[in-house]
């Protein structure tokens, strides 16, 4: 027997036994083989009938894979064969490219993918894929909903609905059929980060007297109100430039109608969970490659991940666990893999306040303590929030620590201010000659209008030409204004299901597994 042919008998008999082990490649030689092998390898042309999640070409029909069989040939090494799978429950991220009308079931709705999938380190479904999928469901709107979006001028109230996503088209131009269940969208999502207290003075307050600790303490309280204007007059200006403005300010004022089509808006963000494993084939590894897979990550590096389960204020106790799970691959600084991706971070919950009345909002504040590799033993580490991508509507803010607590925008004071006012006008008409003009100023009967019922009011209470009219919705909008803005529930902290998070990685604590 020739020398290539033992050598191919030999891999495919490693392929075959795929022995366990751990590793990464050695300095200077990259032995990883690729694509072995994919769902659409070189050489396959379309989706094949029968199940659609099945690799389409056996190993020995692609390229790709006998490409891995002469990289290996030429490695004294046993090599270990990783399978390429999303799990069942792996979220996509996916933002809309065109608006969509929710008029019926079956529309057709088309997005992208944006941020890249990987499959243990390897990119498997890259950020750009486009995605295609369907209306399935629109729900109607209960009674309820109704009498309190009538009453507040809206006479086509927002109506819940479902998406499904059911093809990707990668990069390649291949199809990949899946299947999902979508969460609900936001159309407005922000990034939020924890600020940064490792100052000078920081570190130094506890030899400084009191007077000097307080001089910095306003001294460091005044830097942070410029960041903080300086972070906003940065995000307006981003706001500013970012293409389909027009578009925003058209949706805004098109909102103020009493009635109006509801549409997905471009740029709105779902998350897709798999409801099926999807299969990528496997890649080929030696076993010095795997040998740093486990081992302690790099201190104060950050980490990118989901969070697997809800956490809410509202629910949440002292020492729930909250779990997440990593979203991309960690290296170590001469480009060893350490963490694959599906590698999970556990940690709890430590403070935990619900909203409560006369507007309090709640807070919410998690830990992660434990690190787990696929596989593998727990580690201990000292991880903390960092960074989290939520809906703005949603109004958080972390802290220095990592923290999150809901506010409220500083436009209420002024809103509830200008609701009163307008009752005040109302209420007390100018009067000339001794009489009171029973019309009321136009000007303070459009105002009143606003105030409870928006534009439809202002309509309403120019047609009237009633003073009494004007009273009625001046009175209900500040009342309503009072209640919403400062005697009403709070808002409750919630990190939704799926959320892409940042977690800050400080030293880890080697210690015993634990299971």
């Amino acid at each position: 027997m020739s020398r290539a042919s033992f050598a191919a008998v030999a891999i495919i008999a490693a392929l075959s036994a795929a022995p366990a082990g751990r590793a990464q490649s050695p300095a200077g030689q990259d032995l990883y083989a690729r694509d072995v092998p994919r769902p659409f390898p070189l050489g396959c042309a379309k989706t094949p009938a029968g199940d659609p999640l099945r690799p389409p070409c056996s190993p020995s029909s692609s390229l790709a894979a006998s490409t891995a069989l002469a990289i290996a040939a030429d490695s004294s090494e046993p090599l270990v064969r990783i399978p390429l799978a999303l799990s069942e429950g792996t979220s996509l991220r996916v933002a809309i490219d065109q608006r969509t009308r929710i008029s019926h079931v079956g529309e057709t709705v088309r997005g992208h993918i944006v941020e890249t999938v990987y499959a243990f380190d390897e990119p498997v479904i890259p950020a750009g894929s486009t995605v295609t999928g369907r209306v399935t469901r629109i729900e109607p709107v209960s009674i309820a909903r109704l009498i309190s979006s009538y009453a507040n001028g809206n006479f086509s109230p927002f109506r819940k609905y479902v998406v499904t996503f059911d093809r990707i088209t990668l990069p390649d131009g291949h199809e990949l059929p899946i299947d999902t269940s979508v969460a609900p969208g936001n159309a407005e999502v922000v990034h939020l980060v924890s600020k940064d207290d490792k100052t000078k003075d920081a570190k130094e307050g506890e030899h400084k007297s009191l007077a000097t600790r307080a001089a910095n303490s306003a001294k460091q309280e005044v830097k942070d109100r410029v960041q903080d204007a300086s972070t906003a007059a940065h995000q307006a200006a981003d706001e500013i430039r970012t293409p389909g403005r027009i578009e925003r300010v058209k949706q805004f004022l098109v909102s103020q109608l009493p009635y109006r089509r509801q549409y997905v808006a471009v740029g709105t963000r779902f998350s897709a969970s798999l409801n099926q494993s999807l299969l990528f084939g496997a890649i080929l590894r030696t076993q010095q490659q795997m040998a740093s897979i486990g081992s302690a990550p790099p201190a104060d590096i950050l980490l990118h991940a989901r969070l697997l389960l809800e956490v809410s204020s509202a629910t949440a106790t002292r020492g729930n666990p909250v779990i997440a799970e990593l979203t991309e691959p960690i290296y170590s600084p001469d480009h060893r893999l350490v963490l694959p991706a599906q590698s999970r971070l556990i940690g709890q919950v430590v403070v935990a306040k619900p909203a409560r009345h006369l507007h309090r909002n709640g807070e919410l504040r998690v830990i992660f303590e434990r690190l787990e590799v696929p596989g593998g033993d727990l580690q201990r580490v000292q991880g903390s929030l960092e960074g989290i991508e939520v809906d703005r509507a949603a109004h958080l803010k972390l802290d220095e620590e990592g923290g999150a607590r809901a506010t409220d925008s500083k436009t209420r004071y002024l809103s509830t201010g200008i609701a009163v006012l307008m009752a005040a006008a109302a209420a007390h008409p100018d009067a000339e000659r001794g009489s009171v003009d029973q019309a009321g100023d136009p000007a303070v009967r459009a105002g009143a209008g606003a105030s409870g019922f928006g534009l439809a009011g202002t309509l309403i209470g120019l047609a009237a030409k009633s003073n009494a009219v004007s009273i009625v919705f001046s009175a209900y909008g500040a009342s309503a204004s009072i209640y919403t803005n400062f005697l009403s529930r709070g808002r409750d902290v919630v990190l939704p299901k799926n959320a892409p998070m940042e977690i800050g990685l400080g030293a880890t604590h080697p210690g015993p597994s634990q299971r």
